[in-house]
């Protein structure tokens, strides 16, 4: 369960946005104006805070992620903006965002990046190996195990390993892994992905091994023992 802040003036699609997380079970606190959301976010703990960039009275919510990085809180915040520019985009990450997301939105990619945040937030803290089934992978010393063999990666694919474990079973789209794995806010019209989802699945998968990889067709791709019944 996570503690999330969300900072947001439209009130309707901060109702949206909190009953989807309650849905989930999570904690969704509401602030709709700059003075008590930054009371908020450096008063109070929280696991994810998601920040609209414009605020009533022209308050610009890169100001409060400013004053809570400022103050060295490292809670992970996800921008919500209607400003899509790329120059945007540039500087709600630079003032200290961890991912940023323009509106319109689909309330399944808000939670999938607020999953992410939250998980690499505390794997940071916490963990230094993670393991599938008879997969592991030592993120300290930076080796891949299955079964007992060594798997030799190259760094961005050990990156993109990584990524799908910590996210086992859940269907990962391009759009997540471009901008999680190689730092794209925008689809490069390239088969980039599918070539390196292709190398490592060859890698993880000897002969006799069951397949872990999944292609799942239209949507992403998964990491797991099985595909998902239809």
């Amino acid at each position: 369960m996570w503690r999330c802040l969300l900072i947001e003036d439209d009130r309707d699609n901060a109702r949206f946005i909190a009953e989807g997380l309650q849905a989930q079970g999570h904690i969704a606190a509401l602030s709709h104006d700059g003075a008590n959301a930054l009371q908020r976010a450096t008063s109070e703990a929280w696991d994810v805070v998601i920040l609209d960039r414009m605020l009533p009275a022209n308050v610009d919510g890169l100001n409060i992620l400013h004053t809570m990085r400022g103050l060295g809180l490292r809670t992970p915040v996800l921008v919500l903006s209607a400003l899509s520019g790329l120059d945007e985009r540039v500087k709600g990450l630079k003032a200290g965002g961890d991912d940023y997301l323009t509106k319109p939105f689909a309330f399944s990619e808000l939670f999938a990046r607020l999953e992410a945040l939250v998980r690499r937030s505390r794997t940071d803290a916490e963990v230094t190996t993670l393991q599938l089934a008879d997969l592991t992978l030592d993120l300290a010393r930076r080796q891949a195990r299955r079964n007992g063999r060594s798997i030799a990666l190259k760094p961005r694919e050990f990156r993109l390993l990584a990524y799908l474990m910590m996210h086992p079973g859940q269907v990962l789209t391009r759009t997540m892994l471009l901008e999680a794995v190689w730092d794209f806010r925008f689809d490069p019209q390239t088969n980039l992905i599918d070539v390196q989802i292709s190398r490592l699945r060859r890698q993880l998968h000897a002969e006799g091994e069951a397949p872990l990889l999944h292609t799942v067709r239209g949507a992403g791709y998964r990491l797991g023992l099985a595909t998902p019944s239809a």
